[in-house]
């Protein structure tokens, strides 16, 4: 019997890229890899799991007698953006990607924004979130005006200063923004930028997410309403604006949610901890550095080992990802790829399960280590069934 599965996103750590790659200009993308090539990964707990035994992993030294269960999934949704990979892993397979704007917010939605917020906007056009503050920050602080802008991913996203636009209202202006954009503008993400200081001026840790709601059931509706809890650490709440989900504990940064996710460990629950660690993506893979991501994996791995150490006999830890950000990859978008899965507990057996079809797999995975063997839109067949649990 499980009593509790931890299932932990790295978030964007890909492992090579998918078949249809090339038609999201991503062809050549491994973040792994990328990684590895700097030669200063160290990640001996996630080998020991079978990290380089994974089916396409063709680096790195191979286990001999791996800990876990491992497999590579291939994504199904037409997309590669953080919703659309959360959702597949909770049992939503999306046919019809977000829109993006690459030439920006169409005049009525910008018209209709500035209304109702009754402030004027600045930018409103693809940009790196760093730069665009660096770029419009002054004449945000003179004129008041709110710094709107997108990126490769279906965002809309709002930055503003703190000491100009409390960040309470900057949340209020957030959700103006959702109401707006529906239809055929309904981003996957409003999310709220607020920075802080002199030039050059530092991005502060309040970000917020506004997402759509899930159209359809996924694997948090289906366990909160079969009695288990299902908590949220990081983003996870916003991903899914909040829905099946019992208990969450929103602090963005992996060194902050690694340790409330081992403050959940000590507690006595019966469900599911879904974890995002945003650094990866956020602070190293659009950012392109591959320094700072592979520094990011070794701390990872290290608080990986202790976790390990702790966990009951009735616990299973997944460990996967919801797309690629490929830190050595053009641009700064994130890259189409195959996500790990790695999966382990007292009551796994170690085994190559190969490559899959449908991030899902992780949602039906999850619904049958708890003995639930339907409910989601994208159920599968699952990863540990029958003879492998």
């Amino acid at each position: 019997m499980i009593k509790r599965v931890f299932l932990i996103v790295l978030d964007s750590f890909g492992i090579g890229e998918m078949p249809d790659a090339a038609e999201f200009g991503d062809k050549g993308a491994n973040t792994l890899r990328s990684c590895f090539n700097t030669g200063k990964l160290n990640v001996p707990n996630m080998a020991k799991l079978g990290l380089f035994n994974i089916e396409g992993v063709d680096f790195g030294a191979k286990e001999p007698s791996p800990s876990g269960a491992f497999a590579r999934l291939s994504e199904l949704s037409k997309g590669k953006d953080t919703t659309t990979g959360h959702w597949e892993i909770a049992g939503i397979i999306s046919e019809n990607p977000f829109p993006t704007f690459p030439d920006g917010f169409p005049k009525e939605v910008i018209d209709e924004f500035e209304r109702r917020t009754g402030r004027k906007t600045l930018c409103n056009k693809p940009y790196s979130g760093t730069k665009v503050i660096a770029d419009y920050g002054e004449e945000h602080m003179k004129s008041g005006a709110l710094i709107v802008y997108t990126s490769a991913d279906s965002v809309f996203q709002i930055a503003a200063h703190e000491n100009i636009v409390p960040v309470e209202k900057l949340y209020e202006y957030c959700r103006t923004a959702r109401e707006i954009l529906t239809g055929e503008y309904a981003v996957g993400r409003v999310i709220a930028r607020p920075f802080e200081g002199e030039y050059p001026f530092v991005r502060t840790p309040r970000r917020h997410d506004f997402s759509l709601v899930p159209p359809k059931k996924t694997m948090l509706d289906v366990l909160s309403e079969n009695g288990f809890e299902t908590i949220g650490v990081g983003k996870i709440y916003d991903i899914f604006a909040g829905k099946g989900i019992t208990d969450s504990n929103r602090n963005i940064g992996n060194a902050e949610d690694m340790r409330i996710t081992s403050q959940y460990q000590k507690r006595d629950f019966s469900g599911l901890c879904f974890v995002n660690l945003v650094d990866f993506d956020m602070q190293f893979g659009h950012r392109r550095d591959p320094e700072g991501y592979t520094n990011a994996l070794n701390e990872f791995d290290i608080w990986l080992g202790e976790f390990i150490g702790k966990m009951q006999s009735e616990d299973v830890l997944i460990l996967t990802a919801d797309h690629g950000c490929d830190p050595c990859h053009s641009g700064t978008d994130h890259t189409r790829e195959y996500i790990p899965v790695l999966i382990c507990g007292e009551k796994i057996k170690h085994v190559n399960l190969g490559t899959r079809a449908g991030f899902c797999e992780i949602a039906a995975t999850v619904l049958r280590l708890f003995g639930i063997e339907s409910g989601t839109d994208g159920f599968a067949e699952g990863i540990v069934k029958k003879g492998n649990v």
